[in-house]
């Protein structure tokens, strides 16, 4: 459902009401609205609503004169050093929709902090289905459940498909010492964002970095491949129309792609953790981690013998992320979160228990 009304939180009427706030609010209409007009986007007055099951950027919808668009910014600032850059996350989707890759068509970018405080952009509304905790009835049939699963690992072998040693594809990053760069990177944003001692951190930290596997391969990485970052077509068969939720992307191993969705899917008898977000693939009918790792290397040819130390790359950092997110929580830079922020208490220790697990490190230290 659309609203009209600011709550006077998290959206208000004007940037006048934005600054006598003590925390700044996600959505400013007079300044989205001026925005619109001078990209001529609909007409009229605004209407929004807060969209996708993401916790870290914001994703809204906004409606105005019959014209239906995305507007997607990050959290509240102060924000870590590059994160959350939605000007990089933009143009990566323009380049990527350039080679054929099911994005969203990127309308328009503002990088003027002044009108919310953060850059964001606006993106095309794509009449689709998002799969989460429930499974659409025309995916419900077994033949569709199988066909969904197939698309999700069949969409991720065609992205790393892709040539990224020329054109613009090259310049989104350099595939050398990525794994590296993640371990340090992530060991460094938990100094940065941590309020509580996680010994496990460390010590998966200190496996992670004296057990890098060697890359056999240089590819896009998406950095949050999962079901719930896909759009699907809204009618039979199951179709991906949209791979969304760029702000990680990179190129580097492929492999750290194929690790976080095998270890972040839901599948039936496996203990839950925060970052298993489509809870459907626990029904029958739908792959398993396993079947999905085996489609992929046979269309891929990749030795996947190092799997289990890129799911362990995957839970860690998750750990490490949600972490920042628990955070925000405890210092009220997440009013409305009464649910997923607070979890984390318990959720992070549970993230980093599984890393472990597929590490096969069972006795990893406990807080």
């Amino acid at each position: 459902m659309t609203h009209t009304v600011p709550d006077g939180v998290e959206v208000v009427a004007s940037r006048d009401q934005a600054s006598r706030l003590d925390s700044p609010p996600l959505l400013v209409l007079d300044a989205v609205t001026g925005f619109l007009d001078a990209h001529g986007i609909g007409h009229g007055p605004l209407a929004w609503q807060r969209i996708g099951d993401g916790q870290s950027n914001v994703t809204y919808l906004l409606e105005r004169g019959g014209e239906s668009v995305v507007l997607r910014r990050g959290p509240r600032p102060p924000l870590p050093r590059s994160t959350h850059d939605m000007v990089r996350e933009a143009r990566i989707q323009k380049i990527l929709g350039e080679h054929g890759v099911p994005v969203p068509e990127i309308l328009a970018v503002c990088e003027d902090e002044a009108l919310l405080g953060v850059p964001f952009y606006l993106m095309s509304r794509i009449d689709g289905t998002v799969i989460t905790d429930t499974t659409p009835p025309h995916l419900s049939p077994a033949d569709q459940r199988r066909a969904t699963s197939e698309a999700v690992v069949d969409t991720l072998i065609t992205l790393h498909g892709l040539d990224v040693t020329e054109g613009r594809l090259a310049s989104l990053g350099s595939p050398d010492g990525y794994l590296r760069r993640q371990v340090e990177r992530f060991r460094g944003l938990w100094e940065i964002n941590a309020t509580r001692d996680l010994p496990a951190v460390e010590h998966l930290a200190d496996w992670l970095a004296r057990n890098l596997p060697t890359s056999q391969a240089a590819s896009v990485v998406h950095g949050d491949y999962r079901v719930g970052n896909l759009m699907f077509a809204p009618r039979a068969p199951a179709r991906v129309l949209a791979i969304l939720d760029w702000e990680m992307a990179t190129l580097g191993d492929p492999l750290a792609d194929l690790g976080y969705l095998t270890a972040t899917y839901s599948e039936a008898g496996r203990p839950a953790t925060p970052l298993e977000l489509t809870t459907v693939t626990r029904s029958p009918g739908y792959l398993t981690p396993r079947q999905l790792a085996e489609r992929y290397q046979h269309h891929t040819g990749l030795d996947l013998t190092p799997l289990p130390w890129y799911q362990t790359l995957a839970l860690w950092k998750a750990a490490i992320f949600c972490e920042a997110i628990h955070t925000r929580w405890q210092r009220g830079e997440r009013p409305h979160d009464t649910a997923f922020g607070p979890s984390l208490g318990t959720g992070v220790p549970r993230l980093l228990e599984r890393a472990a697990h597929h590490a096969g490190l069972s006795a990893a230290p406990r807080p």
